[in-house]
């Protein structure tokens, strides 16, 4: 049994690395209906302003802290052996053993099709016996939650009917593809709620990447290690794309501090 700890109302695995890639082969080479959350802030506060969202994710198989402030926060609660597991590091240890295994890769996301082909490439430069059997970019009316609430009467029809259609053609392409490992690259929450409704339905393993196909295809970059392991890597994306995201870490990043500090007090309380 994993261990998990509690940050504020989100469960997290303690986990390294290698028991999380142990982990997820062993369900791939069962063909186990599964999907793995990487937990970080905005994840984490999300959770806690939608009780939905946050059964989605503490019914995970797997949720890997991801952010440095999750797992400082597993660390502050005394999980001493907690290890920061990043998605994309994750994504790459994945690829190179799914070719021992003779596991085969699905990629679903990526803003457009350029992205996904640079993504394809990139791994096949670095795993030349990777099986990738599927890909998929979906197109943004598919991906839009408020889309259909924003039309009216038969319009709104037409268009769940249509997003509908084509996420049966997605699972269907999937299944016909014998994904082992579908990794997916939509962006929180829209891959969390995605994988959650649709990992029945197949017999593969999904994980939620968030960005880390536009980082394989060079479509953006890293922070330097020292901001990675400073914590700082939110502010490196910030000044990146302060538009997409200032109300994000503005916003929840300061929320995160003040309830993780009172639930602190509330476990010296007790």
């Amino acid at each position: 049994m994993l261990t998990k700890s509690n940050i504020l109302s989100l469960s997290v695995n303690v986990i390294s690395i290698a028991q999380a890639v142990e982990h997820i082969i062993t369900l791939a080479v069962k063909k186990s209906a599964a999907y793995v959350c990487v937990s970080n802030v905005h994840m984490c506060m999300e959770a806690f302003d939608d009780i939905s969202f946050q059964h989605i994710i503490n019914n995970a198989d797997l949720v890997v802290a991801d952010g440095r402030p999750i797992y400082w926060a597993q660390k502050i609660l005394g999980h001493k052996q907690a290890q920061q597991v990043r998605g994309q590091d994750l994504m790459t240890e994945l690829c190179a053993y799914s070719a021992d295994k003779k596991l085969n890769i699905g990629l679903y996301g990526g803003s457009c099709d350029k992205v996904l082909t640079k993504v394809i490439h990139e791994l096949k430069q670095q795993f030349p016996n990777i099986r990738i059997t599927y890909y998929f970019s979906p197109p943004f009316p598919e991906l839009a939650e408020s889309n259909a609430a924003k039309k009216s009467g038969i319009n709104a029809e037409l268009s769940r009917d249509t997003d509908q259609q084509l996420n049966v053609t997605v699972i269907d392409n999937i299944n016909n593809a014998n994904v082992d490992i579908l990794f997916v690259g939509i962006g929180c929450p829209k891959q969390e709620r995605w994988m959650a409704e649709n990992s029945v339905k197949t017999s593969c393993v999904m994980l939620g990447v968030g960005a880390a196909f536009d980082f394989i295809a060079r479509e953006k970059k890293h922070a330097p290690k020292w901001m990675q392991q400073s914590g700082l890597e939110w502010f490196y994306r910030l000044l990146a794309e302060p538009k997409r995201l200032a109300g994000r870490y503005l916003k929840q990043n300061p929320r995160f501090v003040y309830h993780f500090l009172k639930q602190l007090l509330n476990k010296s309380i007790q």
